[in-house]
């Protein structure tokens, strides 16, 4: 199987019905196929459908093939002109940023509101902008290695904390927690975390099968589990947001942070 569905590029060849954009044309790419039987999902959340397959990805059988390539023929409905400005380094970050951005967005209004996020990985350090932006008060990012944090206080953490750190990361008592670990373990940090009648929104993936975590708590405490699973139109918004700089603002990297890049790609890739 081929990999890679974070994917930008420049047009060769645009569409003989010239339904998208022409060639020469900077792009990113939304990866998902959805199935079309609306019956299984609802209409207006495409991301659950359950034939849906995604670049890079073996969720379904056979795999689909990513574009981890020179060349990839692309049907246009999947191509998002990139606005002018945005260098193709940073747009590749467009993908990561929207499966943070529909993260952020289960979590519901999140102005002024205490958040923590459990691992700061690309989708972390992402999950920290998009917080940022929405409004959060505090962001608190845990991670169990240093880098990943610096990056997460150039991103908008107002404080960071070690994975190892049990007290500190139950003392946060977080309004919203974004989970991106993928870890069982990271799960039962973002529940013990939350503050009683917070939210939880688990975008890290875990294995298939049942899960070791404190399930007690969230009953006890009445905290909302929510899984959010890839995105859907928000890579519009998160392009938009990338352009008007509303996104990734100008911090101690420099105003157009290349070295905040630089790094979430050398720690997703």
């Amino acid at each position: 199987m081929v990999l890679g569905h974070e994917v930008v590029g420049i047009v060769l060849r645009a569409a003989s019905n010239r339904s998208g954009p022409s060639a020469g044309t900077a792009v990113a790419v939304h990866p998902a196929t959805p199935d079309g039987d609306h019956a299984k999902y609802p209409q207006n959340r495409p991301n659950l459908s359950p034939g849906c397959t995604y670049l890079g990805s073996a969720a379904q059988f056979p795999h689909t093939d990513g574009a981890f390539v020179r060349y990839a023929v692309l049907p246009a409905r999947m191509l998002r002109t990139i606005p002018p400005g945005i260098p193709l380094k940073t747009a590749a970050l467009i993908e990561p940023a929207s499966v943070a951005w529909h993260a952020a967005s289960r979590a519901g209004d999140i102005r002024g509101k205490n958040a923590l996020v459990i691992g700061s990985g690309p989708i972390g350090a992402l999950s920290v902008a998009t917080l940022k932006r929405a409004g959060a008060k505090e962001i608190t990012a845990v991670d169990l290695h240093e880098k990943p944090l610096e990056i997460a206080r150039a991103l908008g953490a107002t404080r960071t904390v070690q994975a190892t750190d049990v007290e500190a990361i139950n003392a946060t008592e977080a309004d919203v927690v974004i989970e991106s670990s993928g870890n069982h373990r990271g799960l039962a940090s973002a529940i013990r975390g939350a503050r009683r009648g917070g939210r939880v929104i688990m975008v890290g993936l875990l294995p298939t099968g049942d899960q070791p975590v404190p399930i007690s708590l969230p009953i006890t405490r009445e905290l909302e589990l929510i899984g959010s699973f890839r995105f859907n139109d928000e890579i519009d918004d998160v392009i938009a947001a990338l352009a008007d700089g509303s996104l990734v603002q100008e911090g101690p990297f420099g105003a157009d942070n290349s070295q905040i890049v630089t790094n979430l790609e050398g720690v997703c890739l």
